[in-house]
């Protein structure tokens, strides 16, 4: 169980870092107060390295990241023995050198994996006794058991498959599962207007338009994962900083529209996704998006 406080006042202090999220955070809190490890399926930007962080710094426990592809070997995910003193003193469990997995399990931390289905079958198979057992044994250093609070926490994107693995039925056995989609218009709205700090009515303006624009790119046809809500972020801070080199104070100005697309064009050609067989560019696409927001959407809105 849950630390030192109770998992209902740990719920209400979490809930105050984020803006929603009330479900997600819910389910994942009651998944790791029950001393179980658990995999958080969900595109890039959608709170989850932020509930963790913010289940953790109440508990007061670390959070050890660990990124997830080819060069993660089990020795790394381990730790090894300091090369320079086996030569001097042979292998002793003093000269190891923990790796994030046995850190974790000594400091009770939680071990985060971000995408995890890029790290290879036979480093992920290392967890398996660590997240059954709450153990692992150790050549030359004896076994490692885990103080209470170690957990296994994993994310990966399931929109991208380039170069991702698929988990075996053991490592799936061994997780619980959550699935984290992006957040409906007003709470990115609230997100965004957050992390800027928005104020004003250019400032309120451009939240609404980035936000629109930035939830545009995960409909657009020709995209295969669209910007999450950093997108949005970086959009509104961007333009902000356009609008003083510019001279522009006011949404109803007529260069308002040319300073959000260029904002656009900085801020998300970066962060969308085309589809393989899409006869287009980050740019072109930008474009239509822009211009379907800008030009279409008020022309259809306007009477007669």
């Amino acid at each position: 169980m849950a630390p030192t406080s109770t998992i209902v006042d740990t719920q209400k202090r979490v809930a105050a870092h984020l803006v929603g999220r009330e479900r997600e955070i819910e389910l994942t809190l009651a998944a790791v107060a029950a001393n179980r490890d658990i995999l958080l399926e969900g595109p890039p930007g959608t709170s989850k390295t932020t509930i963790l962080k913010a289940i953790t710094e109440e508990w007061g426990i670390p959070l050890l990241f660990v990124e997830g592809n080819a060069d993660l070997t089990p020795a790394k995910l381990v730790g090894h023995h300091n090369p320079a003193r086996v030569l001097r003193e042979d292998y002793s469990s003093d000269n190891f050198v923990a790796g994030p997995l046995i850190e974790a399990m000594q400091r009770g931390g939680f071990l985060y994996i971000e995408e995890f289905n890029r790290a290879p079958e036979d480093t992920l198979n290392t967890l398996l006794t660590a997240m059954a057992d709450r153990a692992i044994a150790v050549p030359r250093v004896g076994t490692i058991v885990a103080t209470p609070t170690f957990r296994v926490v994993a994310s990966m994107n399931p929109y991208d498959n380039v170069g991702t693995t698929r988990l075996s039925t053991s490592v799936h056995d061994r997780l619980n599962r959550l699935t984290i989609g992006y957040q409906d218009e007003p709470a990115e709205r609230g997100i965004v207007t957050l992390r800027t700090q928005a104020d004003g009515d250019l400032a309120n303006h451009l939240v609404i338009d980035a936000v629109s624009v930035t939830r545009a790119t995960r409909r657009h046809p020709d995209v295969r994962q669209g910007s999450s809500v950093r997108g949005a972020i970086d959009c509104v801070l961007v333009a902000l900083q356009l609008a003083l080199l510019r001279h522009l104070t006011s949404p109803l100005d007529d260069a308002y529209r040319e300073l959000v697309y260029d904002a656009m064009t900085v801020t998300l050609s970066g962060r969308i996704h085309l589809d393989e067989a899409a006869e287009s560019s980050p740019e072109r696409v930008l474009r239509e998006i822009w211009e379907d927001h800008f030009i279409l959407e008020p022309a259809i809105a306007e009477p007669g």
